[in-house]
């Protein structure tokens, strides 16, 4: 046989390993959700893809029979076929007792080179660059060798499938989609440029739903702006007019936890304009409020909203007494994060790099997002910056106490009746402290 002959055949040989390479490489790293679109989009070459992906053990078979054939052809038609020449050619320049051997090494390594670049290397790495389009062009060759081998492959497969049953090895191939895996793509994405980086933190933030409970977004109980049925006229007014809001929570006495209803703003300014009298106990403006439990998380507070067709809910813990107010806008900022309104102060405003004035009030999921943090010491026992500090500190907390905990310093800069109203934080050196 002559030169170009073998040359010809090894090149065969290597044609044929990158295509089992790419093959194999292309299937493997194939997404469904990217084979599910094509699908819909008319690619019925898809659906063959994503069936070979949920049993694939015909299609390795397959390949591993291919590139084990491959590479025992490639090894004895490669010494045979340049091995020679080599020598041939060597002998010009060296006639000593080593030219077998080196001809042998030379042949050996042209022959293995070539096939690690060629018949490998390149072909998977063009299979991970494009690995859906590339399946759905080997998919039908692979199936045609799949029925040509099939005797070797029943047999081989079976094997296997033997093996992984008697050592419980699961072959399903699992593709369960979790939210940190939505989280790591959003990343990636934000890394790549296909996403804004306000677009991963609203994917981020959304998630988030899930975990946080009501109490991080609610205005607090002291905060509760409300009437109640026998406020006079005037009071009324006063209320409205210095403190305006969509709607205000009523009460039949002087004291929050006396919650009966809610009157909206938009029952009450055209009387206002008219000049009509205003009396919460006989104008039949008073609806009934939704009352959720401090134990949701935001995403079950948003499915009573949807149910209720309300927007507002106040919120009480386990002995009925009022915690705080929710609103739509409330679990909307939270989703927004920084898209907040113009008229809501921040809670986390940045002095400098180094340096945060934060309001008590903060949940301590905004503040581990703000400082980056991972996690908090004893996170699960309170949800405010303020909680973080009484807990750490163990005591009612006092103007100038501080708290180092890993590389910020928290520290108590104003108390209004013994609430931490402001929060200085700077970064620092520290293992985590109390002072």
């Amino acid at each position: 046989m002559s030169f170009l002959y073998n040359v010809l055949g090894i090149l065969a040989l290597i044609l044929v390993s990158a295509f089992f390479a790419v093959s194999e490489i292309s299937l493997a790293a194939s997404r469904k959700i990217k084979l599910k679109l094509l699908l819909k989009k008319g690619d019925h070459r898809a659906q063959r893809v994503l069936d070979l992906q949920e049993n694939p053990g015909h299609y390795f078979t397959v390949i591993q029979i291919g590139l084990n054939a491959v590479a025992i052809l490639g090894g004895v038609m490669g010494e045979s076929a340049l091995s020679p020449y080599i020598f041939s050619w060597l002998q010009l320049f060296y006639d000593g007792p080593a030219l077998q051997t080196v001809s042998f090494a030379i042949s050996f390594s042209l022959v293995t080179g070539a096939f690690v670049l060629f018949a490998d290397l390149i072909p998977k790495r063009t299979g991970m660059t494009e690995p859906e389009r590339i399946a759905l062009a080997v998919a039908a060759p692979m199936t045609v060798c799949m029925k040509l081998f099939a005797p070797l492959v029943w047999f081989f497969n079976g094997l296997a499938d033997a093996i992984f049953r008697l050592f419980r090895i699961s072959v399903v191939r699992r593709d369960d989609i979790t939210s940190d895996d939505v989280m790591a793509m959003a990343d990636a994405g934000a890394q790549a440029g296909v996403f804004l980086n306000k677009e991963q933190h609203l994917i981020a933030n959304v998630f988030e739903l899930d975990t946080r409970g009501v109490a991080s977004a609610m205005s607090s109980r002291n905060d509760i702006v409300f009437l109640t049925l026998g406020e006079s006229e005037e009071s009324l007014y006063a209320k409205i007019t210095e403190r305006p809001h969509g709607k205000y929570p009523v009460c039949e006495r002087d004291s929050i936890d006396t919650v009966m209803g809610y009157v909206d703003s938009k029952d009450l300014l055209p009387r206002i304009a008219k000049g009509s009298k205003i009396s919460l106990r006989t104008d039949p403006i008073v609806r009934k409020i939704l009352i959720l439990p401090d134990t949701l998380t935001l995403f079950e507070a948003l499915e009573r909203f949807r149910d209720a067709r309300e927007d507002m809910a106040v919120i009480v813990n386990e002995y009925a007494l009022v915690v705080g107010l929710l609103t739509l806008q409330d679990v909307m900022s939270t989703v927004m994060g920084e898209l907040i309104s113009p008229f809501q102060e921040e809670l986390i405003v940045q002095r400098d790099e180094n340096s945060w004035l934060v309001d008590g009030t903060t949940p301590i999921e905004d503040v581990m997002q703000a400082l980056d943090i991972d996690e908090f010491e004893g996170w699960e026992n309170y949800e405010t910056i303020a909680g973080f500090i009484m807990y750490m500190l163990r005591r009612v907390p006092k103007r100038t106490d501080k708290v180092e905990y890993g590389d910020h310093a928290f520290e108590v800069v104003d108390i209004d009746n013994y609430r931490i109203d402001q929060v200085l934080v700077t970064r620092i050196g520290g293992e985590g402290r109390t002072a």
